[in-house]
């Protein structure tokens, strides 16, 4: 079963308390989507983090907050939700942004490599062995950095803090 991932923001609740309490009252109510901006970037997540970072889960800060950084909220699990929710303060997301907004696509394209990307357990790497690298880097992944670009700066105008939902 692949795993897929979508970006929310929202304004960063001064003094709100908790962002689990605020993830359970968000995310919670089933049409989460409807009400709030996001974006789904589908099973391109990991791919993405890969060429953000080199590592398929790790990697330096702010790259690693794009994609996999944050605090995870369903510490015991997604049950409640529905989703495993990771949250990104305003002022990382403003740094994520930042880096993304001065890291160009081509300049991270070079780590895609789908047998080693499929090796290291990337998700959906192993579908792009024998693919011609140009449909899916400069295709599909191109794409999506391009769209993930756009709605981290605009979180970071707004001063908003990001959930990424995975499920």
């Amino acid at each position: 079963m692949r795993v897929a991932m979508t970006y929310l923001r929202l304004p960063e609740a001064e003094g709100a308390g908790d962002p689990g309490t605020r993830a359970r009252a968000v995310f919670g109510g089933g049409n989460w989507r409807e009400k709030h901006p996001v974006l789904p970037v589908a099973g391109a997540w990991q791919a993405l983090h890969y060429l953000l970072t080199g590592d398929p889960w790790d990697g330096p800060h702010p790259a690693a907050d794009v994609v996999c950084g944050g605090r995870l909220l369903t510490e015991d699990g997604a049950e409640e939700l529905g989703v495993d929710v990771i949250y990104l303060t305003a002022e990382r997301v403003k740094l994520a942004a930042d880096h993304l907004a001065a890291t160009e696509f081509a300049s991270i394209s070079g780590r895609y490599d789908a047998e080693r990307m499929a090796e290291l357990g990337v998700q959906g790497a192993d579908d792009w062995v024998g693919e011609p690298a140009e449909a899916i880097r400069d295709g599909e992944l191109r794409v999506v950095y391009e769209r993930l670009t756009r709605f981290f700066e605009a979180a970071s105008a707004e001063g908003q803090a990001v959930f990424k939902a995975m499920g």
